[in-house]
Parts: C-alpha cells; structure tokens; sequence
C-alpha cells in the first residue's frame, strides 16, 4: 500500500531540493584537479554539487569563468590574476587561499644547478607571472642577477648578470615537462610536474623557498563574492578532510594555508 507523504516530509524534501546548488569549477591538471575532486566529496553533503572541470593551460580558466562557463575557478596565485586582469580586463575577484606548490627546477642531465655549464639551455614558462617566477628562483640560485625594481614579474631582458651565459627557451609550462630532453634543466611549477609523473620532493634538482607570495586562490566573478555557495566552497576546501588528503597525498610538496 503506497504511503502519503506528510505535509512536513513535503516541505522538508523542498528545502533540501531548494537548497542543493550546482556549479562549475575549472581547474589545472595534477594537485588542484585532484585536490578539488576532493573538495567535491566534502561539498556534496553540504547540498554543494561540484563539476570539476580540467583546462590544460593557465590562460583559459580565467576566460572561462569572465565569460559565465563556469562558477569559480582554482589554480592561481594572486600575481598571476592580477596580470591576467590587466592585460585582458577580467572582472575577477579571489575569495579565499588554498595551497602553496612550491616551483622546481628539473633536469635529465645534471643533478644540482652548479652542475650547468656554460651556455645551457633553461626552460622557463612563458607567461610573465611565471616566468618571472622562476627567473626570481634562479636569481636565488645564484645563477643570475636581476635588476632592481622588476618585482615579481621580470623578463629575461632584465638579467644583468649570466655567469655561465645560459640560454632561455620560454615555452607554454604544461610543455615544459615533455621538453626536459630537449633542455639541460627547467623550472616547473608543481602541478605540471605532478601530471607529468614527476615527483617534486625526489625529482628535482632544487626548490624554490617555501616563503613566497604565491599561495593559490579561488576565484569568482566580480559580485558573486556573496553567492549562496561561495561559502560551502570554502568550507569544503578549508575542512579538515581535505587538509588530511593533501598531507597524505603529497607528503609536504604541496602546502594548505589554513
């Protein structure tokens, strides 16, 4: 015999289908896709269904999420949004940190960076927020001088001092792991690195500092800052079952900020 459903049970079902929201969050491969899989679980029981959605470069996601193709993306640092918006005019605001993916350089044919001779060819990303990254790690390296004033986004053409008169090729980073044959070492940001089969920790030939203005963000347009499910999303990301899968997972090469 079928059984009515209470007014209550009704009213209840309602709510609970009002309440559940849908978006779409774009991410880069690697740590930041696997990481928001994982923000997915936490955020379901939340009434928060997470579509996670994988770009291959780090221009597209904020395009994307400017054009309404998605909700929020995650797989920046804030020097990198901020270039982006303003060189293509992005409507775009961070709301909350995630984690801290340390850059490295890598290499098929030396084991440390004194071990590159004169004129070898390095590898660097070609976008400047990038790029200008790992140009500051070299510099920390004490492979190259920089010129004063260039802050976190200088080009090769501010090197004032090459040693060992290394070469630059600026490729697309998600390139950069697939050309280490062609190159005798590259900087790599770590979610390339990851896709890649690379790992950071026992890969690399050195590390950039653990102290560094590029802790990643999560990004939304501007005004959805006070969305119904920003919110959750944060609250899914900063749980405490996230944080225990990426010290799991990562094992220290990949760090939360809260």
């Amino acid at each position: 015999m079928k059984k009515l459903m209470t007014l209550a049970s009704v009213l209840a079902l309602s709510a609970g289908m009002a309440a559940a929201e849908d978006i779409r969050v774009g991410v880069s491969p690697g740590e930041h896709a696997e990481i928001m899989e994982e923000v997915a679980k936490v955020a379901a029981p939340m009434g928060l269904n997470i579509d996670v959605i994988e770009f291959s470069d780090y221009v597209v996601p904020n395009q994307a999420l400017a054009d309404g193709d998605i909700e929020a993306n995650s797989f920046q640092h804030e020097p990198y949004l901020d270039n982006q918006m303003k060189d293509r005019g992005f409507a775009l605001v961070p709301v909350a940190t995630t984690i801290t993916t340390p850059m490295g350089l890598y290499s098929d044919k030396i084991s440390g960076p004194d071990e590159l001779e004169e004129r070898d060819t390095v590898g660097i990303p070609n976008d400047p927020t990038n790029g200008g990254r790992a140009l500051l790690v070299l510099q920390d390296l004490g492979l190259i001088t920089l010129a004063e004033g260039t802050g976190l986004v200088p080009t090769v053409l501010d090197i004032t001092e090459n040693p060992k008169n290394l070469r630059f090729q600026e490729l697309d980073a998600a390139q950069l792991p697939r050309s280490l044959a062609d190159l005798d070492a590259a900087m790599i940001n770590t979610n390339y690195a990851i896709a890649s089969g690379l790992n950071p920790k026992t890969d690399s030939i050195a590390m950039e500092k653990a102290d560094n203005p590029y802790v990643n963000i999560i990004v939304v347009r501007q005004g959805d800052e006070e969305a119904s499910w920003v919110a959750p999303l944060i609250e899914a990301y900063h749980s405490d079952e996230v944080k225990a899968f990426i010290e799991e997972k990562y094992h220290g090469t990949v760090l939360t900020s809260w």
